[in-house]
């Protein structure tokens, strides 16, 4: 496992051998969340992949940038990525529209291609990443004393235990060489997302030509991301696409569902052989076996 900062990007790498795979997070994620689908596909007794696991920009120890766009965060990862390519990329959410663009305006670099839970499409009223940024931005990190403060104080906001656990790895505490009080920082650009948020949820129609790559386009069925009505613009834009919706799991499918997730990313990555069934499959939708314990991260209920 190593870790490499160019241009900008912070990454991770896990494995070393095989083809490469490039992994994107959304909002207020972090590359290092797809650390155990990463460490799958580096291991087994099939063919194993060598993965980078992403900060995004803006996001984690990336850099910051003055303006949000997904034309120019495809710009920059292409910049970054074309030394792999030609590679497979796996998006969640924004970074699934992210990679969406990217394969679009550099389909030279791109080899297969997983969107997660995500459409080419506009959403509109998300009110989800409103309610998550504005807890964010109010929080008075000036005057934290721990973490645990930090929870507490936006446990009101925030009821769901996992989704304050999933916002407050963006909280970072700095200490001061000087010897002076260490201080809170949040990691993500609150202010460029929270000024960006209708940007965030838009899709911005390149000047391309469809991508005749083959596509994997996984969703959870509790999320609005993936719905019939989006078919037709993913079929536009991807004509190779094969749909996996997953049966009572919310927007963070590699999360929640990972004992279906990772067998479906991988026999795709594979060649495109049949989606493993480690569970009954009916209609194209899988369902994940009952787990103990709460969710991992936000879940879009509807």
């Amino acid at each position: 496992m190593t870790i490499t900062r160019s241009e900008g990007l912070h990454t991770l790498h896990i494995g070393d051998r095989g083809p490469t795979v490039a992994f994107c997070h959304g909002v207020f994620g972090q590359g290092k969340n797809w650390t155990t689908v990463a460490k799958a596909l580096a291991s087994g007794d099939g063919p194993t992949y060598q993965s980078i696991l992403i900060d995004m920009p803006n996001h984690g120890r990336s850099a910051w940038t003055e303006s949000f766009s997904y034309h120019q965060m495809a710009d920059d990862l292409a910049e970054f990525l074309e030394p792999y390519a030609p590679l497979s990329l796996v998006g969640h959410s924004m970074g699934g529209k992210a990679v969406m663009n990217l394969a679009l305006r550099y389909p030279h670099l791109v080899d297969r291609l997983v969107v997660v839970d995500m459409s080419p499409v506009h959403y509109r009223g998300i009110r989800q990443f409103n309610h998550l940024v504005n807890a964010m931005v109010t929080l008075d990190i000036a005057n934290l004393p721990d973490r645990r403060t930090a929870e507490e104080r936006i446990s009101d906001d925030v009821p769901n235990p996992a989704i304050r656990q999933f916002l407050l790895q963006n909280l970072h505490r700095i200490q001061h060489h000087n010897g002076g009080k260490p201080k809170w920082v949040w990691q993500p650009n609150l202010q460029l997302i929270a000024g960006n948020l209708d940007a965030l949820a838009g899709w911005e129609e390149p000047n391309a030509e469809p991508f005749d790559g083959p596509v994997l386009w996984i969703g959870g069925d509790q999320a609005d991301y993936v719905r019939p009505e989006y078919n037709d613009a993913m079929r536009r834009w991807f004509p190779r696409s094969r749909l996996l919706m997953l049966k009572g799991v919310g927007h963070w499918v590699h999360s929640e569902a990972p004992e279906i997730f990772i067998p479906a990313v991988r026999r795709f990555l594979d060649g495109g052989r049949a989606l493993a069934r480690p569970q009954t499959r009916s209609a194209g939708v899988l369902a994940p076996k009952p787990r103990a314990g709460g969710l991992m991260a936000p879940v879009s209920r509807r």
